[in-house]
């Protein structure tokens, strides 16, 4: 690997370089930079960057979503380039790439390029760290009847292959009385002196209900203050649902680690996803696939021990990745940035307020999300009096309004508003769904 590479290198993994030589390896860098401006003039000049069919009012963008302009466009430039000369464009650009999909990801989340690996999704980004944890037999990992079949599976095996155990706990007694104080003190008085690892979904696919990271974390760190270092309880979370709506950055949040796709409400390139860690929390786990890293790769041609870099470099998987998908990846960061972070959630809670609202009005729905938005993100549950959800959602599909079912044992409607959601959308879907009572 030639010089240059080697300084595209030191840029991913943040452990040295001068501003001068950033921006020679980067000639488009963001750091240092002051979010982009807007580039949108209103939400309808938002909803045009999207080639979403206008005969359909979608709210199930949160499943997998649609690639803005920016986005599209810096996949088709990253696709040529490898179909033209793969391997030239390939050595070209794939560190220096990386660099800005990290420093973009670091600049959106306020953290470090140093604390962050690149996954394919969530689910790859809960089996790395899950696989990983280095655990003692008899130590407990700590999660909720809440969670995915992904954080389930992940943690099971983990306890399988370590002599860990995994215990369930339900966070709350019934949606309709559900509080704030209820999911802290719940978490709280279930971690005992065994608990090592909890692992939480901030924003459950399932309800829609949004959990209060900041004031569990807060929970945790008082119990943390009489724990030995190897004792010390970590908070995992899968962000998957609030990466993209919520505004926030890691750096106050509290968590150990969070794990999320970026192909949702990020409008991220499809197969795109990132883990970050604090760094006093990486070391719990440890690699389970080998990372292309070139220096860390070098180490290894040399003899020589790569443990002296970021834990994150290892954590991102090497092999050959959908490259064109994983580059273009700085671009869904920057369109938010662009768009600016408060604006974004406040966007979403207007339109998640309007459809619960206006669905709470009517005598045959009954809304399973919590109304208050502290307790709520972009993520609409319900239920329509004498139909299987199934069938309501596929009503809807005939009257253009796509929409999806919970993956749940216990299954609801599920709608999702979403930037690129107008309040007229919103009111035409409640038409909808009151005509479904006579149906």
């Amino acid at each position: 690997m030639n010089d240059v590479g080697r300084r595209d290198f030191l840029v991913r993994t943040g452990l040295a370089l001068g501003a001068a030589v950033w921006a020679q390896a980067c000639p488009r860098a963001i750091a240092d930079q002051q979010p982009p401006q807007s580039r949108f003039n209103d939400w309808g000049d938002l909803r045009a960057q999207f080639k979403l069919s206008p005969q359909l009012i979608h709210l199930a963008a949160f499943f997998l979503a649609s690639h803005p302009t920016p986005v599209r466009d810096a996949i088709e430039r990253h696709r040529a380039g490898l179909d033209a000369d793969p391997i030239g464009y390939w050595f070209e650009h794939e560190e220096k790439q990386e660099a800005r999909v990290l420093r973009a990801a670091a600049d959106y989340l306020g953290g470090s390029p140093a604390d962050i690996a690149l996954t394919d999704s969530t689910t790859m980004g809960l089996g790395l760290l899950y696989g990983g944890l280095a655990l003692r037999g008899g130590q407990e990992i700590l999660t909720t009847t809440h969670d995915h079949y992904s954080t389930e599976t992940s943690l099971r095996l983990r306890a399988e292959s370590t002599g860990a155990t995994v215990r369930q706990i339900p966070l709350y007694r019934a949606l309709k009385t559900v509080s704030r104080d209820e999911l802290v003190e719940s978490l709280r008085t279930s971690i005992t002196p065994t608990t090592r690892i909890v692992a939480v979904t901030w924003v459950h696919s399932s309800t829609g209900l949004k959990l209060p990271i900041h004031e569990m974390a807060r929970a945790i760190h008082t119990i943390n203050r009489s724990r030995d270092e190897q004792d010390r309880v970590i908070l995992c979370v899968d962000g998957v649902h609030a990466l993209g709506v919520e505004d926030f950055l890691v750096s106050e949040l509290g968590c150990d680690f969070l794990v999320a796709g970026a192909h949702k409400w990020m409008f991220g390139p499809r197969g795109t996803g990132l883990v970050w860690g604090h760094p006093t929390a990486w070391p719990v786990t440890r690699a389970i696939i080998p990372t292309f890293n070139s220096q860390a790769y070098d180490l290894w041609m040399e003899n020589q021990s790569s443990k002296s870099l970021p834990q994150s470099v290892h954590m991102t998987p090497g092999g050959f990745h959908s490259f064109e998908h994983r580059w273009a990846l700085d671009e869904a960061f920057m369109f938010h940035q662009a768009i600016g972070k408060s604006r974004v959630t406040q966007r979403i809670y207007e339109l998640n307020q309007q459809l619960k609202q206006g669905l709470a009005a009517m005598p045959h729905v009954t809304v399973q999300t919590p109304m208050s938005q502290d307790l709520s993100a972009g993520i609409v549950c319900f239920e329509v009096a004498g139909l299987a959800p199934r069938a309501v959602v596929d009503k809807l599909r005939q009257r253009g309004i796509v929409g999806s079912v919970t993956p749940y044992a216990t299954k609801y409607v599920r709608l999702a508003p979403s930037l690129i959601n107008s309040p007229g959308e919103i009111d035409r879907t409640l038409a909808e769904i009151r005509h479904l009572r006579s149906a």
